[in-house]
């Protein structure tokens, strides 16, 4: 984040100066915001950096050191003249806001290039990893002038900030500001300095630093070989510096105290030429004393440690002899009591014999520890040697360099006197030649510094403006070929609203005068026309147009289903009308806080721990999941049902259900193959034999129908898969497909007899009758069954019953809450055009209206605040219990059928009569 402290130049007459501010840069609007500190909710202004330049002025080397801090300020010129000056702490700062401030405008004003969206759909998202839906929506890539981003990476001037840059100097204390609290009388007399001279006309003529080029203020870009030798010219000059600094050496072989190469003086000033020396300055002998003097000092130290070590080492050798010794002695008692108990032995008992062998080897032992001891004596004999020979040459080193110093000390005392000899002899004019010559080469030398530390900032003010007219000239160029667009695109609308005035003034007069003969007029050829322009649809191989189709709709949605049909004219008036109203209500929803906001602050709160389920994760799902997160939030919510199924398969288990299924014969397949193409006839995905989605439905289904033989494949179930295919993947889909149908939904729902899905429309009239009772009250007066109508959306959940943008979001709210979830929109549904179905007064109509009513339902959010809010309370306990309730009643009922059934086969068994009639089963086997 670009933020950071800078002092900003306001105030007017003497109060004029500096204040320190608070800055922080906007990416969204290209703004820098100042603040009195970093605490402060309110900016006190703005600059706007898109459309700003940036300047600075390079002072010369030796008004620099007078300016101090001066030479860090830069200006920004604003659009109609207004210029704000800003001073950073630093001259490193100041260069890297410039280059932080130049690449936020170069991205922000690109940005605006690329900016040209699909506004006819809801926003695309640039990035999927799941799901076929990904491959409709490739990256926007930004296509930039590559020979304009190569020179800016050549011009750019490398830098790092300050701790006074970033978001951690918002802890630090802001810059002291001189101008504001020491008010002495100089800096008041430049204050009104400054002031007076911003009065004077052309004031800011001196300020700019003006550099030509060869033609006439055209730019050229240096070439790369160019930047090269200016930088091995650079790095040999630097190599020069350190080569002259490192000529110094010592006349004598030591070198004693090596002073800093800040500190060092020339052997005149150490001397001291003055003749009014003070006496208490140190003369040119006691200090090289004082040094030798302190040398010698540390080698009597260390002789006198090597001393005290040998006799340390004199006292452990006498120890060990005197031991040694008394060994001996030990020894040859032993011998001699060994001799006369030999002679002695002969009758003496074996455990004395014993006792005798055991000295004996006690005898060896000690042999051996004395030979031990003789090697160790011969070792400290040896390293005393060693250390007399070192004491011995320690001795001569300490004597030479203290003739070394002696011989030192008798040098600088006859130069002394030889210098003073020479200073008393020789004339005024001659010390004055000698020191006008010296003062002149200092002069130069200092000259020439300056002169090398102006080149140096002037090659960097010079990188830095060049890149700035660059990056100024290829954003005005952007700026002129977005005008003359504009401009385009302007006058064709302007001639496209001209023809669409006189096209709808024909055909209002067409309307108004009644029609008696069948003859073409000119008037009809304009309203077909008309209508044909209508009904075009965009596509995607249609040319680019030169201007801009305000009122074409894409032919297919973000979903990938087909947004007008092909067939039927007035459908494709209705399905047009449709898709502009869902136009609208996108527009009028992005102008309020998105939902999106809230997605990306709880997936980012979520980035370092696993997702659980809450409130907050609820409400947000219920309000929609964003097009771009879908895939990710579908996979967790399918995951979090399955976890035990999973947790109890193995490895590879989808691989391993299709291979099995691929290669064995299986029942469910042909009634597959025929289902495939009739999934989803107006998906594109779907749509042919050769997409892709087709054969990703066929492995999911077949997978299926291996695991749960009992179900095989029932026709509903393909929607499912393909609606969970368009953001999941092959195995994602397959455990999608066994929430739904083996945790969501009661048991026999996908099989035969469909016992599930007929005891839920049950349940369904009793929350009707509950929920809706006026609603209720009217079918029942017309005999209208709805459940014929809301049969097929508890089977494949709305898929195909309402418009694409209502029917993810159900699915949304569905695949975390559970089945639950249908019961509250197919309530909401009927809430929603509750009282356009309370003005139908017979039968056929409501069923027809039924039949359609869904898809002209296009407000998303107030179908969602419906289910979600006005039907409330809707506990899970009521329609679990409902459901065993109607479960009862319906299988007492299909007994009963079962029974009527056998009665049939057997009575047309035996009556010859009835031997013809089949059943509706036989009919089909």
């Amino acid at each position: 984040k670009l933020c950071g402290y800078l002092q900003k130049l306001s105030g007017k007459g003497p109060l004029r100066g500096f204040r320190s501010r608070w800055f922080v840069f906007d990416p969204r609007r290209c703004y820098l915001y100042y603040f009195k500190g970093p605490q402060e909710a309110l900016p006190l202004g703005h600059l706007d950096i898109a459309s700003a330049c940036f300047s600075y002025h390079q002072p010369e080397a030796g008004a620099a050191a007078a300016a101090g801090d001066e030479a860090a300020a830069f200006e920004v010129h604003s659009p109609g003249g207004a210029v704000a000056v800003l001073k950073a702490a630093t001259r490193q700062d100041m260069t890297y806001w410039l280059q932080e401030l130049q690449q936020k405008r170069w991205e922000y004003c690109n940005n605006l290039d690329a900016a040209k969206r699909d506004s006819r759909t809801s926003p695309t998202p640039s990035d999927f990893s799941k799901g076929l839906v990904a491959k409709d929506n490739p990256g926007s890539v930004l296509s930039q002038n590559a020979s304009a981003e190569r020179a800016r990476n050549i011009l750019a001037v490398e830098t790092s900030p300050t701790d006074l840059v970033g978001e951690q100097a918002a802890s630090q204390p802001a810059p002291v500001q001189p101008s504001a609290i020491n008010f002495s009388l100089k800096q008041w007399s430049t204050e009104i300095k400054n002031s007076m001279s911003s009065l004077r006309k052309g004031n800011n003529e001196n300020r700019k630093s003006v550099f030509y080029t060869t033609e006439e203020w055209e730019l050229l870009d240096p070439t790369p070989k160019d930047l090269e030798d200016s930088m091995a010219l650079e790095e040999k000059r630097k190599h020069l510096a350190e080569g002259s600094k490192g000529l110094t050496s010592s006349a004598f072989p030591f070198d004693f105290g090596r002073i800093p190469h800040k500190t060092r003086r020339p052997l005149k000033d150490m001397i001291g030429s003055s003749k009014n020396r003070n006496s208490s300055d140190s003369s040119p002998t006691e200090w090289y004393s004082g040094n030798g003097n302190k040398l010698v000092s540390e080698l009597q130290l260390k002789y006198q440690s090597q001393q005290e070590e040998l006799e340390k080492l004199k006292k452990d050798l006498l120890s060990q002899k005197e031991l040694v010794r008394l060994l001996q002695q030990t020894v040859r008692s032993s011998q001699y009591d060994k001799y006369f108990a030999s002679r002695l032995c002969e009758g003496v008992p074996k455990d004395k014999l014993e006792l005798l062998h055991q000295k004996d080897d006690q005898i060896l032992g000690l042999n051996n520890q004395l030979e031990k001891l003789n090697l160790e004596k011969d070792s400290l004999q040896q390293e005393v040697k060693n250390l007399k020979c070192k004491v011995g040459e320690l001795n001569e080193r300490l004597g030479m360099l203290m003739e070394t110093i002696q011989a030192k000390d008798e040098v600088i005392m006859k130069l002394s006197r030889q210098l003073s000899e020479c200073e008393d002899n020789t004339s005024s004019q001659s010390g004055a030649v000698n020191s006008s010559m010296a003062t002149c080469t200092n002069k130069e030398l200092q000259e020439l510094d300056r002169l090398k530390d102006n080149l140096q900032g002037y090659k960097t003010q010079n990188k830095f403006l060049n890149k700035e007219i660059l990056e100024l000239a290829a954003l005005r160029r952007n700026a002129e070929a977005r005008e003359r667009e504009w401009q385009a695109k302007y006058t064709s609308l302007e001639a496209k609203l001209c023809q669409i005035e006189s096209k709808y003034l024909i055909l209002l007069q067409e309307m108004k005068t009644p029609v008696c003969s069948e003859e073409q007029s000119p008037a009809r050829e304009v309203i077909t026309q008309l209508l044909e322009d209508a009904l075009k649809a965009e596509t995607s191989e249609q040319p680019e147009q030169a201007f801009f189709k305000p009122h074409l709709v894409s032919e297919y949605d973000i979903y990938g289903f087909q947004t007008v049909p092909e067939d039927d004219d007035e459908e494709k008036l209705v399905a047009k009308s449709r898709a502009l109203d869902l136009r609208s209500l996108s527009l009028s929803e992005n102008r309020e806080i998105s939902t999106g906001v809230k997605w990306e602050n709880y997936l980012a709160s979520t980035m370092n721990r696993e997702m659980m389920r809450c409130v907050e994760l609820k409400n947000l799902i219920r309000s929609g999941i964003p097009h771009e997160h879908r895939s990710k939030i579908w996979k967790w919510c399918v995951n979090l049902h399955v976890k035990k199924f999973k947790d109890s398969t193995v490895p590879g288990y989808f691989q391993t259900l299709l291979q099995n299924a691929l290669e064995k014969q299986n029942p469910a397949s042909k009634q597959i193959e025929l289902d495939l193409l009739r999934t989803l006839p107006n998906n594109k995905h779907y749509s042919s034999p050769t997409c892709e989605g087709i054969q990703k439905l066929r492995n999911v289904l077949l997978a299926f129908s291996w695991r749960n033989p009992d179900i095989g494949y029932c026709q509903g179930l393909n929607r499912l898969v393909a609606i969970a295919l368009l953001y999941l993947e092959q195995e994602d889909a397959f455990w999608c497909l066994v929430t739904i149908v083996e945790v969501f939904m009661p048991r026999d729902y996908y099989t035969k007899t469909l016992l599930g899905s007929q005891v839920d429309q049950r349940v369904f009239k009793d929350l009707m009758s509950e929920k809706l009772p006026r609603l209720h009250a009217h079918f029942e007066q017309y005999k209208v069954d709805y459940t014929l109508i809301t049969f097929n959306w508890f089977l494949v959940v709305f898929v195909d019953s309402v418009v694409s943008d209502i029917l993810f979001k159900i699915w949304d709210s569905f695949l975390y809450e559970g089945p639950k979830v249908i019961f509250r929109f197919a309530l909401a549904l009927f809430k929603y055009k509750e009282e356009e179905i309370l003005k139908l007064q017979d039968s056929m109509s409501i069923f027809k209206y039924l039949r359609y009513f869904t898809r002209t339902i296009l407000d998303a959010r107030k179908l969602t605040g419906i289910a979600f809010g006005d039907l409330n309370p809707f506990p899970l306990r009521q329609i679990r219990n409902r459901r065993t309730y109607h479960l009862e009643k319906v299988r007492l009922e299909l007994t009963e059928l079962e029974a009527i059934r056998e009665d049939f086969l057997r009575e047309r068994d035996t009556c010859v009569e009835k031997r013809d009639l089949i059943s509706d089963d036989e009919e089909d086997s």
